[in-house]
C-alpha cells in the first residue's frame, strides 16, 4: 500500500509539472529545457528556509513561487529576444547554469552533498506526516494548479497565447504585445513548476542536485508531448503512464543480469509506438 501511495504522489508532482510546462510550451510555443531548474529552484527555497530558518510551509511556498518567478522572469526578458531553436538552446543553457549553482554553491546548497532533514508540512498544526495525508494535499494543490491554467488559458490572455503560437507575426499585427505575453507566460509557468518542487522536497525529505537535471526536463517535456500539447487531461494520462510504466516493468519475470537494460529497451519500445500510435497526444478532443 505504501508503495502505491508513493507512485501516486510521484504522478500527481508530474501531473503539476507538466500542467505548468505546457502553459509554455504547449500553449505558448516556447519548448523549454529549464523546467527541472525552477522545479529545482522551489525545492531548494523550501529546503533551505525550513531546515536553517524554521519557516513553514505557508510561507515558504510563495517565497519559493516568488524566487522562481523572478528568475524566470529575468531568463525570459533575455531569452525571448530570440526564436525557436536559439530558444530551446538558451533555455538549455539556463539549466546548466542553474544545475551548476545548486551542484556547486557549498555554503548554500550544500553541493552534492544535499539536504537532509527537511521537515513534513504542517500547516495550522496538521502535520502531512503520512503519504495519505501527503497525497490528499498533493491532489488539492494539482487541482489548484489546473484551475489557475484554465482560467489563464481560456481567458482573453490565453487566446492571445494561443493565436501567436498559432502565427506569431499575424498576432503582432493584430496589436497584441508578443513579447510581454510570453514573458508572463514563461514567468507563470516557472511560478507553478515551484509548487511541485516544493512539495518533493518535503516529502522526500532529503534533495541533492541530481534530481534537477536536464535529463528531468526533458522527461517533463515528454509528459506534454505525449500527453498532447495544449492538452490539461491529456497531461494527467501522460504522467501516469511515464510513472506506472517504469516500475510496472519491474514485475516482468527477466533474467537477473540482463533486466535493467531490457527493461530500458522494452520501454523505449512502448514509448516509440505510443508516439506513433498517438501522434498528437492520448486525448485529441478538448475544450479549452
Amino acid at each position: 500500500m505504501e508503495y502505491i501511495l508513493h507512485i501516486l504522489i510521484m504522478i500527481v508532482i508530474y501531473i503539476m509539472l507538466a500542467h505548468s510546462l505546457n502553459l509554455v510550451a504547449g500553449f505558448s510555443n516556447m519548448i523549454s529545457l529549464a523546467h527541472a531548474g525552477f522545479y529545482g529552484i522551489g525545492a531548494y527555497t523550501t529546503a533551505i528556509l525550513s531546515v536553517n530558518y524554521d519557516l513553514p510551509f505557508l510561507v515558504t511556498l510563495p517565497l519559493a513561487m516568488i524566487i522562481s518567478g523572478l528568475v524566470a522572469m529575468i531568463v525570459s526578458v533575455i531569452a525571448l529576444r530570440t526564436v525557436d531553436d536559439y530558444f530551446i538552446i538558451i533555455t538549455l543553457g539556463i539549466q546548466i547554469v542553474l544545475f551548476s549553482i545548486m551542484n556547486n554553491w557549498m555554503e548554500l546548497t550544500r553541493g552534492p552533498l544535499g539536504i537532509p532533514g527537511i521537515p513534513s508540512i504542517s500547516i495550522l498544526g496538521l502535520e502531512f506526516d503520512n503519504k495519505v495525508l501527503f497525497l490528499l494535499l498533493s491532489l488539492i494543490l494539482a487541482g489548484v494548479v489546473f484551475f489557475i491554467i484554465r482560467n489563464i488559458t481560456t481567458s482573453p490572455f490565453g487566446k492571445v497565447l494561443k493565436a501567436l503560437s498559432e502565427d506569431e507575426i499575424f498576432t503582432q499585427s493584430l496589436g497584441k504585445n508578443v513579447y510581454k505575453a510570453k514573458i508572463i507566460s514563461f514567468t507563470t509557468g516557472a511560478m507553478i513548476a515551484a509548487v511541485p518542487g516544493v512539495l518533493y522536497a518535503h516529502y522526500i525529505s532529503y534533495i541533492d542536485p541530481t534530481s534537477f537535471t536536464v535529463m528531468e526536463s526533458i522527461f517533463i517535456l515528454s509528459i506534454v508531448i505525449i500527453g498532447g500539447m495544449r492538452n490539461l487531461y491529456g497531461a494527467i494520462i501522460a504522467a501516469a503512464f511515464l510513472i506506472i510504466l517504469p516500475e510496472a516493468l519491474r514485475f516482468i519475470g527477466l533474467p537477473n543480469n540482463v533486466a535493467a537494460n531490457l527493461r530500458q529497451i522494452i520501454y523505449g519500445i512502448i514509448l516509440v509506438f505510443m508516439m506513433f500510435r498517438y501522434s498528437k497526444g492520448f486525448v485529441l478532443q478538448q475544450k479549452i
